[in-house]
């Protein structure tokens, strides 16, 4: 996963003490150092132990130092220049400012695909096609993700149920069972209602899978399968903002996963939508 590793170091701060931080920030500012160097060159230059430092790259995700030092190296080959999906500048012209926000979304895309583990999105697809019923839930942004799962899952044969008002998305989940799945979407992982709903699926026991950008989030948390969206943030354009296209891309593809574990059914349903909003329109 090596274009997450910068989007791992920046999620979070408060969970980060004093000596985690001066790593990140080393890091950040000299990432070719950092991945040419030994730990021991890490430790003298930051002045942190070759123990924490090992901690460290266990606690975001690495088995050793080694491995974290392989991919922060493939990050910094694949990594396009610094000013291509960086801050907007007021210099600025409509060219340069359409490049970095069409990079910002590219690389979030990239991220989050190499975050993906195959065989979670397998088991999440099979609890999607072999549940009596799926619902998609989430607030504000996340809602707009929500629905376009619904909208994409009426093409095929799984009973799905969607909602944008929150006290209708309460109901849904409550009247959820175990037989069913619930998909929840939070970028933070950590709003209130969307987190009061995901208690309620517990409740019920209802197995939910978990879009959101942080691992560490509540949700996450609480969650039996997670999905990370992952996006970097820059000035007029925070992270959730990226974030969506990454989400929406993840439910592209569980769409395209489950319509291939059900293709006769799914081609049926689709042909027959097809039909039916065909006629309606105007020849």
């Amino acid at each position: 996963m090596p274009n997450s590793i910068f989007v791992r170091l920046g999620q979070n701060p408060q969970g980060y003490n004093h000596t985690e931080s001066k790593l990140i920030t080393y890091i950040k500012e000299d990432p070719s150092s950092a991945a040419a160097g030994t730990i021991g060159a890490m430790a003298e230059k930051t002045g942190v132990s070759t123990a924490s430092i090992s901690r460290f790259v266990k606690k975001i995700g690495f088995h050793s130092y080694r491995d974290f030092s392989v991919a922060l190296a493939a990050y910094n080959q694949r990594k396009p220049p610094v000013d291509l999906f960086g801050e907007i500048e007021d210099s600025d012209n409509t060219e340069a400012i359409t490049t970095k926000v069409f990079a910002g979304a590219q690389n979030a895309l990239l991220m989050t695909s190499d975050a993906l583990n195959p065989a979670i999105l397998d088991q999440a697809v099979k609890w999607l096609t072999s549940a009596k019923r799926v619902g998609f839930f989430g607030i504000g942004g996340s809602s707009i993700a929500a629905i376009n799962a619904y909208h994409k899952f009426l093409r095929t044969p799984i009973d799905v149920i969607s909602h944008p008002d929150y006290d209708i998305q309460l109901m849904q989940a409550v009247k959820l069972t175990p037989q069913d799945t619930a998909v929840v979407i939070s970028h933070s992982g950590r709003n209130e209602d969307t987190l009061f709903i995901a208690q309620k699926l517990k409740d019920n026991q209802v197995p939910f899978i978990a879009i959101t950008s942080f691992a560490d989030s509540p949700l996450a948390e609480m969650a039996d399968i997670v999905l990370l969206s992952l996006a970097e943030e820059v000035n007029f354009r925070s992270e959730s903002m990226s974030s969506l296209v990454a989400q929406l891309t993840i439910i592209d593809t569980l769409f395209t996963l489950a319509g291939s574990k059900l293709p006769t059914q799914t081609q049926h349903v689709v042909d027959t939508m097809r039909e039916v909003i065909e006629s309606t329109r105007l020849h």
